[in-house]
């Protein structure tokens, strides 16, 4: 491992791993940044009439990084990957409430995700668990089983490409499984691949405030009474706790909605600033703020309005242009986006344009400026899609007249009204604000999105091209390194930076739904935002955030506050004494002496995978007055599978030994997927027979103490130095440097990002 320091440029490492084309089928290789953005400039302007005028715009607002289109936009525009998709994300379809209906969407989404497509489900449409199938005389398994096929299914399409899937999941709040939905990923290994969203009406927020009765039904019929205050309580200290799930304000999403009279929406894609109608998706790209802002750090710096109106007409254009040059994995997607044309123009950068024009990020002077800024892009944006109309036509599902009606519409200049009534719009949607992620980073490191800074300086760690050959180096945030240009100096502490350099630690979340509220009014679709809460922020002043965001009139809200529950959150401490079972002596552990006799519990696994049952005997230890695990085996008629067997019983054995406390074996073997597919066990998928080892490892981890009630073992592990109470582990680089921003995670030490 080595270090090197200034010389690191982010932005062409970025362009060098995720966005420069090598070259292929004529096509010629990036050779930099520069010609990357020609190329996707000159495809983009290939079907214009004047397309040389339209490659200059374009190219003059790549260049300059003042728009930034959505990263697979750059990676794949005007190359000769075909097969690919320009949009990040899609809305599935309404899942129908049959085995046909639901895997008829297991296969859709996969050919989704197949393409590199993240997916948002509304699984309110399946029956809960434990209702009447007729015809069959069974049970539904409810749609939380359900949700561990296409978990399944994600994890397998991310193993076989390079694209890592994300999925969101929303219930409904009146559906009766909504409360095993809520702590559905507290001990499910399954979900790990879901982000989840508790779709909120208006009336359930209203029956919390009051108190009432709340009605759990479905298809009509009454499930369940319980009391509205007492689910609020259990989705507020389950995010509170789990980081999960987030809620989406479905009522306030249909009713903003500028198509309201002719589509519904139930779900949101994964990272939650689409709202999307069956088969919808989202075509993204941000303003970066940051090049708007001139003479910064002085008095005199001021934001340029006229240059943010210009840049955004040529981005509505460019934007468009890619609806017809995408691939699609659906052909119902492609109908879906042709007819609406929805798109999601947003920005990047904000917190830096604020330092720059000396403002503190959630003061009342930002929100301000935010609010200006996002009325601009918006207004713009709307004036240039009418003269777009003008040029090429309005969206097929347009009726003006109906359009106009809707209420964000409403509250648009007159000239804007009547600009559509007479000639029509060419978008449905224009604004929206999403993870801008890896763009971010190629862009100079700009704040990303919406967000504060999360920190001004930080390390990375480059991995090259065998596993152990790394190279650190500093990265700094954009505003804080031209600061430290303009000061003539190399680097500044914080504590010597001007009052308004402030960072996500420092902003409290009133502030942060401050900012996000009067954005969210100039926004037609949604916001992806992530209110960072401290590790020691008292759950009583916590409870009140989702309901204040519901008040401030926001679309949804996502918070993550690091805890003990959270994997990942909390790492080894090394000064603590390792166990005696652990230690090394001459090179060997010293392991307990196995006594003649020892007690232990025998399960029966009866699966499909075979005619045999499979009997799992795990054997205590009693020490110190502790029963610990201390041997594991499995016996069977069925031959097949026998050296499997004596490997498995081993090395479980061999942990059992090492470890007294051996929680992590239960999710490594939870995670085991068999190729083959797995298969339903009293209502839960099991991915493969290791996987329901480990539900068995499990089960007896809590039945002899380990894991339950007060005698639970707390990890061997404690928060780290209060700079990263935020941070979790990264499971591509295993530094700690993964962060919750914009709904997404994303780590500041490697390129990993879960959105982008």
């Amino acid at each position: 491992m080595s270090d090197t320091g200034s010389t690191y440029n982010i932005s062409e490492d970025i362009w060098n791993r995720k966005y420069r084309f090598a070259g292929g089928n004529d096509v010629p290789e990036d050779k930099n940044i520069e010609e990357t953005m020609y190329r996707v400039a000159k495809a983009c302007a290939a079907g214009e009439k004047d397309s040389e005028k339209w490659q200059k715009e374009f190219e003059d607002v790549l260049l300059n990084f003042e728009f930034i289109p959505g990263g697979r936009i750059i990676a794949n525009l005007g190359t000769s990957r075909k097969a690919v998709t320009m949009f990040n994300c899609y809305v599935m379809n309404k899942i129908e409430d049959s085995i046909e209906g639901i895997f008829d969407t297991v296969k859709e989404s996969a050919m989704t995700q197949k393409q590199g497509g993240g997916v948002g489900f509304d699984f309110s449409t399946i029956r809960p668990e434990g209702s009447h199938i007729k015809g069959c005389g069974a049970q539904s398994s409810g749609p939380i089983s359900f949700m561990q096929v296409l978990d399944s299914t994600c994890r397998t399409i991310m193993s076989a490409g390079q694209r890592r899937g994300a999925q969101m999941g929303v219930m409904r709040c009146d559906h009766p499984d909504i409360e095993t939905f809520i702590t559905a990923k507290r001990k499910n290994e399954q979900l790990k691949m879901f982000n989840l969203s508790v779709g909120i009406t208006k009336e359930f927020m209203e029956a919390v405030k009051s108190n009432s009765d709340w009605e759990l039904k479905f298809d009509g019929e009454v499930h369940k009474t319980v009391k509205a205050a007492e689910l609020w309580q259990t989705i507020m200290r389950s995010t509170y706790d789990y980081a999960e799930p987030g809620f989406i304000l479905i009522d306030k999403i249909n009713e903003m909605n500028n198509l309201n009279y002719c589509e519904e929406i139930t779900a949101t894609n994964p990272c939650g600033e689409q709202p999307l109608p069956p088969y919808g998706a989202c075509l993204l790209g941000s303003a970066n703020l940051t090049r708007f802002v001139t003479k910064p750090f002085t008095d005199k710096a001021e934001f340029n309005y006229k240059r943010l109106e210009e840049v955004v007409t040529v981005a509505v254009r460019f934007l468009d242009n890619v609806i017809e040059l995408s691939n699609y994995p659906l052909e119902e997607q492609r109908l879906e986006a042709e007819s609406k044309r929805r798109m999601g123009l947003g920005i990047t950068g904000l917190a830096d344009a604020f330092i720059f024009l000396g403002i503190k990020y959630g003061s009342a002077a930002s929100a301000k400026v935010a609010e200006k800024i996002m009325q601009t892009i918006s207004h713009a944006a709307y004036r240039s899609s009418i003269a777009l109309a003008k040029e090429k036509g309005s969206f097929s599902m347009l009726d003006a007249q109906k359009y106009c009606q809707g209420k964000f519409i409403k509250n648009m200049p007159k000239d804007i009204q009547e600009g559509i009534k007479e000639h029509g719009i060419r978008n449905s949607h224009l604004t929206s604000i999403a993870p801008t992620g890896t763009i971010s980073l190629l862009a100079g490191n700009v704040s990303s999105g919406l967000e504060p800074v999360f920190a001004f300086h930080y390390t990375r760690t480059i991995r090259n091209s065998h596993e152990d050959d790394v190279t650190k180096v500093k990265i700094s945030d954009y505003a804080y390194n031209l600061y430290c240009k303009s000061m003539n100096v190399a680097a500044l502490d914080d504590k010597d930076l001007p009052e308004y350099f402030v960072a996500a630690s420092d902003v409290k979340p009133n502030e942060h739904l401050k900012i996000q509220a009067v954005l969210q009014k100039h926004v037609d679709s949604s916001i992806s935002k992530t209110i960072n809460i401290p590790s020691d922020y008292p759950f009583k002043d916590f409870e009140d955030i989702y309901m204040k965001a519901y008040e401030k009139g926001l679309k949804g809200c996502t918070t993550f506050r690091p805890s003990e529950f959270i994997t990942g959150v909390l790492v080894k401490d090394e000064k603590k004494k390792k166990p005696e079972a652990v230690q090394l002596s001459n090179n060997k552990y010293t392991i307990p002496k196995r006594p003649e006799e020892l007690e232990g519990t025998t399960y029966k696994l009866k699966t499909s995978l075979s005619p045999d049952a499979f009997y799992v005997t795990i054997n205590d230890l009693i020490e110190d007055g502790e029963r610990r695990p201390y041997e594991l085996f499995i016996n069977t008629k069925n031959l097949q599978h026998f050296s499997w067997i004596v490997a498995i019983t081993r090395l479980i054995s061999a942990v059992f030994r090492h470890d007294s406390k051996p929680t992590f074996l239960v999710d490594e073997l939870k995670s085991i997927y068999d190729p083959n597919g797995g298969y339903f066990k009293k209502g839960k998928y099991m991915p493969s027979l290791a996987a329901e080892i480990g539900y068995v490892v499990e089960h007896h981890l809590e039945k002899i103490g380990i894991t339950t009630g007060k005698n639970k073992i707390k990890s061997n592990a404690n928060l780290t130095e209060v700079g990263d109470l935020n941070k979790m582990i990264c499971p591509q680089c295993n530094e700690r440097a993964l962060i919750n921003q914009e709904n997404c995670l994303k780590c500041l030490a490697c390129t990993y990002s879960k959105c982008s």
